[in-house]
Protein backbone atom coordinates (compact mmCIF):
# COMPACT_ATOMS: atom_id res chain seq x y z
CA UNK A 1 0.00 0.00 0.00
CA UNK A 2 1.33 3.31 -0.95
CA UNK A 3 0.71 6.91 0.38
CA UNK A 4 -2.16 8.64 0.28
CA UNK A 5 -3.02 12.28 0.09
CA UNK A 6 -6.08 14.10 -0.09
CA UNK A 7 -6.65 15.51 -3.59
CA UNK A 8 -5.72 19.13 -2.57
CA UNK A 9 -2.43 17.53 -0.71
CA UNK A 10 -1.63 16.38 -3.99
CA UNK A 11 -1.93 19.78 -6.26
CA UNK A 12 0.06 21.26 -3.65
CA UNK A 13 2.71 18.75 -3.91
CA UNK A 14 2.84 19.31 -7.62
CA UNK A 15 3.24 22.89 -6.76
CA UNK A 16 5.96 22.69 -4.60
CA UNK A 17 7.72 20.62 -6.64
CA UNK A 18 7.24 22.48 -9.90
CA UNK A 19 8.44 25.76 -8.03
CA UNK A 20 11.48 23.47 -7.18
CA UNK A 21 12.33 22.04 -10.17
CA UNK A 22 12.26 25.53 -12.13
CA UNK A 23 12.61 29.12 -11.04
CA UNK A 24 10.47 30.20 -13.94
CA UNK A 25 7.18 28.44 -11.94
CA UNK A 26 5.34 31.68 -10.65
CA UNK A 27 1.53 31.18 -8.75
CA UNK A 28 -0.59 33.64 -8.19
CA UNK A 29 -4.65 34.45 -7.46
CA UNK A 30 -6.95 35.34 -5.42
CA UNK A 31 -6.63 34.14 -1.86
CA UNK A 32 -3.18 31.82 -2.57
CA UNK A 33 -1.63 33.40 0.59
CA UNK A 34 -4.44 33.11 2.35
CA UNK A 35 -4.22 31.44 5.60
CA UNK A 36 -6.83 28.82 4.11
CA UNK A 37 -4.90 28.38 0.96
CA UNK A 38 -8.06 27.96 -1.67
CA UNK A 39 -8.88 24.65 -0.47
CA UNK A 40 -5.18 24.14 1.52
CA UNK A 41 -4.15 23.67 -1.84
CA UNK A 42 -1.23 26.48 -1.77
CA UNK A 43 -0.56 26.44 1.71
CA UNK A 44 3.44 26.85 2.64
CA UNK A 45 4.28 28.11 -0.84
CA UNK A 46 4.56 31.61 -0.17
CA UNK A 47 6.88 30.99 3.41
CA UNK A 48 9.06 28.57 1.03
CA UNK A 49 9.75 30.56 -2.31
CA UNK A 50 8.79 33.89 -1.21
CA UNK A 51 6.53 36.86 -2.25
CA UNK A 52 8.06 37.86 -5.58
CA UNK A 53 7.05 34.00 -7.11
CA UNK A 54 3.53 33.59 -5.14
CA UNK A 55 1.02 36.19 -4.61
CA UNK A 56 -2.49 37.60 -4.30
CA UNK A 57 -3.79 39.61 -7.08
CA UNK A 58 -6.44 42.57 -7.61
CA UNK A 59 -9.90 41.50 -8.61
CA UNK A 60 -8.48 42.20 -12.44
CA UNK A 61 -9.30 38.61 -14.12
CA UNK A 62 -8.93 40.07 -17.77
CA UNK A 63 -5.74 42.46 -16.88
CA UNK A 64 -3.81 39.59 -14.56
CA UNK A 65 -4.65 37.46 -17.61
CA UNK A 66 -2.63 39.63 -19.30
CA UNK A 67 -0.27 40.13 -17.06
CA UNK A 68 0.17 36.04 -17.14
CA UNK A 69 0.71 36.21 -21.42
CA UNK A 70 3.54 38.74 -20.92
CA UNK A 71 5.06 36.78 -18.40
CA UNK A 72 4.99 33.70 -20.57
CA UNK A 73 6.52 35.65 -23.50
CA UNK A 74 9.36 36.11 -21.34
CA UNK A 75 10.20 32.62 -20.09
CA UNK A 76 7.74 32.51 -17.37
CA UNK A 77 5.50 29.73 -15.77
CA UNK A 78 2.92 30.96 -14.81
CA UNK A 79 0.09 29.20 -12.47
CA UNK A 80 -2.92 31.36 -12.13
CA UNK A 81 -5.56 30.03 -9.24
CA UNK A 82 -9.35 31.17 -8.93
CA UNK A 83 -11.64 29.93 -5.95
CA UNK A 84 -13.95 29.98 -8.69
CA UNK A 85 -14.65 29.13 -12.29
CA UNK A 86 -17.31 31.82 -12.59
CA UNK A 87 -14.85 34.46 -11.85
CA UNK A 88 -12.69 33.81 -14.14
CA UNK A 89 -15.00 34.27 -16.64
CA UNK A 90 -14.52 37.86 -17.10
CA UNK A 91 -10.92 36.83 -18.74
CA UNK A 92 -12.11 35.33 -21.57
CA UNK A 93 -11.02 37.68 -24.08
CA UNK A 94 -7.38 37.26 -22.68
CA UNK A 95 -7.69 33.86 -22.74
CA UNK A 96 -9.20 32.92 -25.96
CA UNK A 97 -7.56 36.11 -28.07
CA UNK A 98 -4.67 35.88 -26.77
CA UNK A 99 -3.17 33.27 -24.87
CA UNK A 100 -5.12 30.28 -27.11
CA UNK A 101 -4.05 31.80 -30.38
CA UNK A 102 -0.40 33.20 -29.98
CA UNK A 103 1.67 29.93 -31.10
CA UNK A 104 -0.46 29.83 -33.92
CA UNK A 105 -0.49 33.32 -35.42
CA UNK A 106 3.44 33.67 -34.78
CA UNK A 107 4.49 30.55 -36.77
CA UNK A 108 5.17 28.66 -33.49
CA UNK A 109 7.89 31.06 -32.63
CA UNK A 110 6.96 31.51 -29.01
CA UNK A 111 5.01 30.34 -26.16
CA UNK A 112 2.66 31.21 -23.74
CA UNK A 113 2.97 28.50 -21.09
CA UNK A 114 -0.29 29.15 -18.56
CA UNK A 115 -1.93 26.76 -16.19
CA UNK A 116 -4.89 28.35 -15.24
CA UNK A 117 -6.64 26.57 -11.87
CA UNK A 118 -10.33 26.95 -11.81
CA UNK A 119 -12.58 25.23 -8.77
CA UNK A 120 -16.02 24.26 -10.49
CA UNK A 121 -18.61 22.04 -9.10
CA UNK A 122 -21.71 22.35 -6.51
CA UNK A 123 -21.67 22.98 -3.04
CA UNK A 124 -23.13 24.97 -0.03
CA UNK A 125 -25.91 26.42 -2.15
CA UNK A 126 -23.35 28.69 -4.67
CA UNK A 127 -26.17 28.35 -7.44
CA UNK A 128 -26.25 29.91 -10.95
CA UNK A 129 -23.08 32.59 -10.82
CA UNK A 130 -20.76 30.09 -8.33
CA UNK A 131 -21.11 26.21 -9.30
CA UNK A 132 -20.73 26.21 -13.28
CA UNK A 133 -18.67 23.78 -15.61
CA UNK A 134 -18.21 24.79 -18.45
CA UNK A 135 -15.61 22.99 -20.03
CA UNK A 136 -17.29 22.46 -23.28
CA UNK A 137 -17.02 26.21 -23.57
CA UNK A 138 -12.77 25.84 -23.42
CA UNK A 139 -12.79 22.80 -25.43
CA UNK A 140 -14.30 24.77 -28.28
CA UNK A 141 -11.27 26.94 -28.39
CA UNK A 142 -8.26 25.61 -30.47
CA UNK A 143 -4.95 26.30 -28.35
CA UNK A 144 -6.36 25.61 -25.38
CA UNK A 145 -5.81 21.78 -23.64
CA UNK A 146 -8.88 21.22 -21.02
CA UNK A 147 -7.47 19.07 -18.05
CA UNK A 148 -10.43 17.67 -15.06
CA UNK A 149 -8.19 14.80 -13.03
CA UNK A 150 -10.71 12.65 -10.58
CA UNK A 151 -8.14 10.40 -8.83
CA UNK A 152 -5.88 11.83 -6.54
CA UNK A 153 -2.89 10.86 -8.19
CA UNK A 154 -3.81 12.58 -11.43
CA UNK A 155 -4.71 15.95 -9.56
CA UNK A 156 -0.82 15.63 -9.47
CA UNK A 157 0.14 14.17 -12.36
CA UNK A 158 -1.28 15.99 -14.60
CA UNK A 159 -0.65 19.66 -12.94
CA UNK A 160 3.02 19.01 -13.27
CA UNK A 161 2.44 17.79 -16.93
CA UNK A 162 0.12 20.98 -17.12
CA UNK A 163 2.65 23.01 -15.25
CA UNK A 164 5.67 22.02 -18.04
CA UNK A 165 3.44 22.23 -20.98
CA UNK A 166 4.84 24.80 -23.34
CA UNK A 167 1.20 26.56 -24.12
CA UNK A 168 -1.99 27.35 -22.29
CA UNK A 169 -3.91 24.76 -20.09
CA UNK A 170 -7.20 24.91 -18.07
CA UNK A 171 -7.13 22.79 -14.92
CA UNK A 172 -10.77 22.26 -13.47
CA UNK A 173 -10.93 21.15 -9.77
CA UNK A 174 -14.29 19.77 -8.60
CA UNK A 175 -14.51 21.26 -4.66
CA UNK A 176 -16.22 17.72 -3.60
CA UNK A 177 -13.17 16.05 -4.80
CA UNK A 178 -10.40 18.17 -2.26
CA UNK A 179 -10.55 15.81 0.73
CA UNK A 180 -10.99 12.93 -1.28
CA UNK A 181 -7.96 10.60 -0.39
CA UNK A 182 -5.90 8.13 -2.17
CA UNK A 183 -2.46 6.98 -3.10
CA UNK A 184 0.24 9.34 -5.01
CA UNK A 185 3.13 8.13 -6.09
CA UNK A 186 6.60 10.40 -4.91
CA UNK A 187 9.00 12.13 -7.23
CA UNK A 188 8.31 13.96 -10.06
CA UNK A 189 5.46 12.42 -11.12
CA UNK A 190 3.45 13.58 -14.41
CA UNK A 191 0.25 12.30 -16.11
CA UNK A 192 0.17 12.89 -19.84
CA UNK A 193 -2.20 15.01 -21.37
CA UNK A 194 -4.86 13.68 -23.69
CA UNK A 195 -4.21 10.26 -22.31
CA UNK A 196 -7.90 8.50 -20.54
CA UNK A 197 -7.35 5.89 -18.38
CA UNK A 198 -9.26 2.43 -17.85
CA UNK A 199 -10.49 2.34 -13.97
CA UNK A 200 -12.17 -1.04 -14.66
CA UNK A 201 -12.27 -3.49 -17.33
CA UNK A 202 -15.69 -4.20 -18.79
CA UNK A 203 -17.41 -5.92 -21.91
CA UNK A 204 -20.93 -5.48 -22.17
CA UNK A 205 -21.01 -1.17 -21.96
CA UNK A 206 -18.52 1.36 -22.12
CA UNK A 207 -19.06 4.08 -19.26
CA UNK A 208 -16.89 7.13 -20.44
CA UNK A 209 -16.68 9.76 -17.66
CA UNK A 210 -14.86 13.08 -16.06
CA UNK A 211 -14.25 14.31 -12.97
CA UNK A 212 -16.71 14.02 -10.25
CA UNK A 213 -18.67 12.06 -12.18
CA UNK A 214 -16.09 9.25 -12.13
CA UNK A 215 -16.48 9.04 -8.49
CA UNK A 216 -20.18 8.39 -8.91
CA UNK A 217 -19.38 5.67 -11.82
CA UNK A 218 -17.27 3.93 -9.36
CA UNK A 219 -19.98 2.90 -7.26
CA UNK A 220 -22.43 1.83 -10.47
CA UNK A 221 -19.72 -0.11 -11.92
CA UNK A 222 -18.74 -1.89 -8.62
CA UNK A 223 -22.31 -2.54 -7.57
CA UNK A 224 -23.25 -3.78 -11.00
CA UNK A 225 -20.65 -5.91 -10.75
CA UNK A 226 -21.83 -8.13 -7.65
CA UNK A 227 -25.29 -8.39 -10.39
CA UNK A 228 -23.19 -9.89 -12.92
CA UNK A 229 -23.25 -6.55 -15.30
CA UNK A 230 -19.53 -5.97 -16.61
CA UNK A 231 -18.87 -2.35 -17.13
CA UNK A 232 -16.03 -0.86 -18.47
CA UNK A 233 -15.07 2.38 -17.12
CA UNK A 234 -13.08 4.97 -18.63
CA UNK A 235 -11.95 8.43 -17.12
CA UNK A 236 -11.15 11.25 -19.83
CA UNK A 237 -8.26 12.95 -17.66
CA UNK A 238 -8.37 15.37 -20.28
CA UNK A 239 -11.24 16.36 -22.80
CA UNK A 240 -9.37 18.58 -24.69
CA UNK A 241 -6.97 17.06 -26.75
CA UNK A 242 -9.79 14.00 -26.38
CA UNK A 243 -8.51 10.17 -26.26
CA UNK A 244 -10.32 9.14 -29.11
CA UNK A 245 -8.04 6.09 -29.84
CA UNK A 246 -9.25 4.65 -26.25
CA UNK A 247 -12.65 5.30 -26.35
CA UNK A 248 -13.12 3.52 -29.59
CA UNK A 249 -11.34 0.40 -28.76
CA UNK A 250 -13.52 0.32 -25.74
CA UNK A 251 -16.82 1.31 -27.48
CA UNK A 252 -16.00 -1.22 -30.42
CA UNK A 253 -15.45 -3.81 -27.98
CA UNK A 254 -18.68 -3.36 -26.05
CA UNK A 255 -21.05 -1.95 -28.43
CA UNK A 256 -22.45 0.31 -25.68
CA UNK A 257 -21.77 3.33 -24.93
CA UNK A 258 -22.78 5.83 -21.98
CA UNK A 259 -21.12 9.39 -21.45
CA UNK A 260 -21.45 11.39 -18.25
CA UNK A 261 -21.08 14.92 -18.20
CA UNK A 262 -20.39 17.13 -15.41
CA UNK A 263 -21.67 20.47 -17.93
CA UNK A 264 -25.35 21.17 -19.57
CA UNK A 265 -26.39 18.62 -21.69
CA UNK A 266 -27.06 20.92 -24.65
CA UNK A 267 -23.51 21.37 -26.46
CA UNK A 268 -21.50 18.95 -24.31
CA UNK A 269 -18.47 17.35 -23.85
CA UNK A 270 -20.55 13.96 -23.64
CA UNK A 271 -22.63 15.22 -27.12
CA UNK A 272 -19.66 15.17 -28.74
CA UNK A 273 -18.09 12.47 -27.90
CA UNK A 274 -21.44 10.06 -28.83
CA UNK A 275 -21.78 12.30 -32.29
CA UNK A 276 -17.77 10.74 -33.29
CA UNK A 277 -18.31 7.33 -32.30
CA UNK A 278 -21.64 7.24 -34.05
CA UNK A 279 -20.17 8.73 -37.29
CA UNK A 280 -16.92 6.28 -36.96
CA UNK A 281 -18.55 3.31 -35.42
CA UNK A 282 -22.43 3.28 -36.42
CA UNK A 283 -22.32 -0.49 -37.37
CA UNK A 284 -20.34 -2.12 -33.83
CA UNK A 285 -23.02 -0.61 -31.89
CA UNK A 286 -25.80 -2.88 -30.50
CA UNK A 287 -27.83 0.27 -29.34
CA UNK A 288 -28.36 3.75 -29.25
CA UNK A 289 -25.43 5.42 -27.14
CA UNK A 290 -26.57 7.79 -24.12
CA UNK A 291 -25.60 10.22 -22.08
CA UNK A 292 -25.89 11.74 -18.89
CA UNK A 293 -25.48 15.53 -17.72
CA UNK A 294 -26.89 18.62 -16.34
CA UNK A 295 -30.45 20.11 -17.43
CA UNK A 296 -29.94 23.08 -19.75
CA UNK A 297 -30.83 25.38 -16.76
CA UNK A 298 -28.94 27.16 -14.52
CA UNK A 299 -27.57 25.55 -11.52
CA UNK A 300 -29.99 25.84 -8.89
CA UNK A 301 -29.34 27.03 -5.46
CA UNK A 302 -32.29 25.94 -2.61
CA UNK A 303 -32.13 22.28 -1.54
CA UNK A 304 -35.21 21.48 -2.92
CA UNK A 305 -34.08 22.04 -6.75
CA UNK A 306 -30.69 20.95 -6.51
CA UNK A 307 -32.01 17.35 -5.33
CA UNK A 308 -33.09 16.32 -8.33
CA UNK A 309 -30.77 18.59 -10.68
CA UNK A 310 -27.75 16.61 -10.43
CA UNK A 311 -27.52 12.92 -11.36
CA UNK A 312 -25.99 10.70 -9.20
CA UNK A 313 -25.13 6.85 -9.11
CA UNK A 314 -28.65 5.86 -9.20
CA UNK A 315 -29.64 7.60 -12.52
CA UNK A 316 -26.29 6.18 -14.18
CA UNK A 317 -26.92 2.83 -12.87
CA UNK A 318 -30.61 2.96 -14.32
CA UNK A 319 -29.88 4.24 -17.63
CA UNK A 320 -27.10 1.40 -17.99
CA UNK A 321 -29.85 -1.28 -16.68
CA UNK A 322 -32.29 0.28 -19.44
CA UNK A 323 -29.81 -0.02 -22.28
CA UNK A 324 -28.83 -3.33 -21.27
CA UNK A 325 -32.32 -4.56 -20.93
CA UNK A 326 -31.61 -6.38 -17.84
CA UNK A 327 -33.80 -6.15 -13.88
CA UNK A 328 -31.43 -4.74 -11.33
CA UNK A 329 -32.62 -2.35 -7.83
CA UNK A 330 -30.75 0.66 -8.84
CA UNK A 331 -32.77 2.03 -6.07
CA UNK A 332 -30.12 0.07 -3.67
CA UNK A 333 -27.43 2.37 -4.62
CA UNK A 334 -29.13 5.89 -2.45
CA UNK A 335 -27.31 4.58 0.18
CA UNK A 336 -24.23 5.22 -0.88
CA UNK A 337 -24.60 8.18 -2.89
CA UNK A 338 -23.66 11.48 -1.53
CA UNK A 339 -25.96 14.09 0.09
CA UNK A 340 -27.44 16.88 -2.87
CA UNK A 341 -25.46 19.43 -1.51
CA UNK A 342 -22.29 18.65 -0.10
CA UNK A 343 -19.79 15.62 -0.27
CA UNK A 344 -20.40 14.60 3.63
CA UNK A 345 -20.45 16.36 7.29
CA UNK A 346 -16.59 16.61 7.11
CA UNK A 347 -16.98 19.41 4.74
CA UNK A 348 -16.60 23.00 6.16
CA UNK A 349 -14.86 24.58 3.26
CA UNK A 350 -13.69 26.99 2.57
CA UNK A 351 -16.24 27.30 -0.15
Amino acid sequence: MGRKLTFAEAVNEAMFQAMEMDKSVICYGLGVDDPKGVYSTTLGLQEKFGKERVFDIPSSENAMTGVAIGAGLQGFRSVMTHQRLDFFLLAMDQLVNGAAKWHYMFGGQNNVPITIRLIVGRGWGQGPTHSQSLQSWFAHIPGLKVVMPALTKDAKGLLLSSIFDDNPVIFLEPRWLHNQQGEVPEGDYRTPLGMANVIKQGSEISVISMSYMTVEALHVVDYLDKHDISCELIDLRTVAPIDWDMIYQSAKKTGRLLVLDTGATTGSIAGEIIARVAIELFDDLHCAPRRIGLPDFPTPTSPALTKGFYPDAVSIAEQIVTMLNVDVNCGELSDITMPHDVPGDWFKGPF
